[in-house]
């Protein structure tokens, strides 16, 4: 639908903002209607229609849910309504909005705004809606949890995966480098579990001491050790009835591994400096970016313990071996950081395509996601080019060095390779679907060897 011929609402109980949106659509929309209490929309959709809303993620109503726009996005939806809904939102609550795009809203603006960017997000907003216009993939069809994007099969199997474990109380392990997600992978399956209304606590015990492992997990008493000037309840206790997320576990001693093993064991702690057992409920998910075959050893990491965490394991591919995500999570990157920014979204032409293809991102998801927020502040004008995207320094070139099986096998996946080019007389195409690799990453290869 053409903005021209499009009736607007906006809802927000701020007046100078409503007073924004009527000033600047009153010549671009034919309708522009606001209101400032969300709890008169019933009414008013109840009388009309309208082809987008504009709503606020919080209001001073007697709601009071602490995420009101996701309680009003869902109602508009209730009320039978068809039209496509951008919230608006401090950059502070950026997760809670990302969130409504799985929860169906259209886009999100942060506030204040760039004019040409929302009148830019309407009209984008008002095209996808349009049940006339066909082959429109929605974004939430690629999306579990607050950022966790992808479209490549490999994304689509973990998805499924976390649909399945998620509502179950199963203990998970979930494995892969550094920079790869594993956090968006935890707490996609807190929100989606059956406890997703109760606490999620993160904990980076790979950095943490052994006195401080113990207080911080387990709690203690006042004067159990030197600076416990005060009793101190520990993340055990604080994620009761929720999710326990604990970061960087193949890090921890033997001694460390003990410890845990036995509040698993017995679903009980005790704080430093007593005597009384505390009973436990939480859900237990842990995540490495040691392989597992470093975690078998039992000089390093005890195999009870991993039976113990290890119910279901997920193992997240770094982002070399999802080249069909790179695009997609760096176009959701450009939308992020020009809403935080206030610049205009960015068309990426085909050489920055190219180059973002072709990149081996040892920093992953990370790196990606740095090196676009670069771009976004860095470019000119509204299409990024490969100039503008500078890889980290600080990442290197070689190989992972917890790949040596890798770069063991380089002379056979050459090897490979020349067999099965030869087979189909040259045929890159036959070659790589043989291979199972896209014509791409197979040049990429063919490049790395010489061939």
């Amino acid at each position: 639908m053409n903005l021209k011929n499009a009736s607007i609402l906006a809802i927000d109980d701020d007046p100078d903002v409503l007073t924004a949106v009527r000033l600047l659509l009153k010549t671009e929309a034919a309708d522009v209607v606001t209101e400032k209490n969300p709890e008169n929309m019933r009414s008013i959709l109840s009388k009309r229609s309208f082809d987008l809303i504009l709503l606020d993620m919080n209001f001073n109503s007697s709601i009071n849910t602490g995420n009101e726009g996701l309680f009003w996005l869902r109602k508009i939806k209730e009320f039978g309504s068809n039209a496509a809904v951008i919230m608006i939102t401090a950059y502070g609550d950026i997760d809670l909005a990302v969130r409504s795009l799985k929860e169906g809203a259209a886009d999100f603006v942060v506030k204040p705004w760039h004019n040409e960017r929302l009148i830019t997000t309407i009209k984008e907003a008002l095209k996808r809606n349009d049940p006339k216009k066909a082959g429109y993939e929605e974004v939430s069809d690629s999306v579990i949890g607050s950022e966790l994007l992808g479209e490549s099969e490999i994304m689509r199997d973990i998805f499924f995966k976390i649909s399945k474990i998620a509502p179950t109380d199963a203990n998970i392990l979930i494995l892969g480098e550094n920079g790869t997600g594993k956090d968006l992978i935890a707490k996609a399956i807190h929100q989606h579990s059956l406890r997703a209304e109760k606490p999620y606590i993160k904990v980076d015990v790979g950095a943490l001491t052994e006195t401080l492992f113990e207080s911080e997990l387990f709690g203690h008493k006042k004067g159990a050790f030197t600076d416990a000037r005060e009793d101190r309840v520990g993340r055990f206790e604080s994620g009761n009835g929720g999710t326990l997320f604990l970061d960087e576990i193949g890090n921890i001693s033997l001694h460390q591994q003990a410890k845990l093993l036995s509040v698993l064991q017995n679903r009980q702690v005790t704080r430093l400096g007593t005597n009384q057992a505390v009973p436990i409920d939480i859900r237990l998910i842990c995540a490495t970016n040691v392989p597992m075959t470093e975690l078998a050893n039992e000089a390093r990491f005890r195999k009870d313990l991993i039976y113990r965490i290890n119910t279901v394991e997920i193992v997240v591919p770094p982002l070399r071996k999802r080249e069909d995500d790179i695009v997609l999570l760096a176009k959701h990157f450009d939308r992020i950081y020009t809403n935080k920014y206030m610049k205009p979204m960015h068309d990426f032409d085909s050489k920055a395509i190219e180059k973002l293809r072709s990149y081996h991102y040892p920093g992953n998801v990370r790196e990606l996601q740095y090196t676009i927020e670069r771009a976004v502040i860095m470019a000119e004008g509204d299409v990024l080019q490969a100039k503008d995207l500078i890889f980290s320094p600080i990442e290197s070139v070689q190989p992972q060095a917890d790949e040596p099986q890798e770069l063991k096998l380089s002379t056979i996946e050459k090897n490979a390779i020349l067999k099965v080019i030869e087979k189909h007389n040259g045929n890159i195409s036959k070659a790589a679907k043989e291979l199972g690799l896209t014509r791409t990453a197979l040049y990429r290869r063919l490049s790395k060897y010489d061939i």
